[in-house]
């Protein structure tokens, strides 16, 4: 069953696509840059890593370009981020801090694949070329 709402779901997946996309990538922002109260200049290797499967990838799902590989790449960060810094502080990830990592993971993991959606630049090119 369907209600009202649910013929705007394509506008609403296009929404919630952005809205994950410029949120991830501003903690990628905050680890490459210095934005947004973070020190910028990471220090690591992962945490270089993170930054920039953060920045560029938020900024590619949030733009609907290559959203779909993108956010596939994203989920598996953020599963790894969770089993590597909050699993260890139990089970659930109300206890370990660990709910946002969780959040974004299946968030990504679904817009891998559903893919960019009607509101995506990726959509914008396909008009175009047809």
């Amino acid at each position: 069953m369907q209600c009202w709402i649910g013929k705007c779901s394509e506008v609403f997946y296009g929404l919630m696509r952005i809205v994950a996309g410029l949120l991830f990538a501003c903690h990628g922002a905050q680890k490459l840059f210095g934005l947004f109260g973070g020190t910028g200049a990471a220090s690591g290797t992962l945490i270089t890593i993170a930054g920039i499967i953060e920045f560029f990838g938020g900024a590619l799902i949030a733009l609907g370009l290559w959203a779909g590989f993108a956010a596939f790449i994203a989920s598996g960060q953020m599963a790894a981020a969770y089993f590597m810094v909050h699993a260890s502080g139990g089970f659930w990830p109300i206890v370990n801090q660990g709910e946002l990592a969780v959040l974004y993971c299946f968030v990504f993991l679904y817009i891998a694949a559903k893919g960019s959606g009607s509101l995506s630049i990726a959509s914008l090119v396909k008009k175009g070329n047809a």
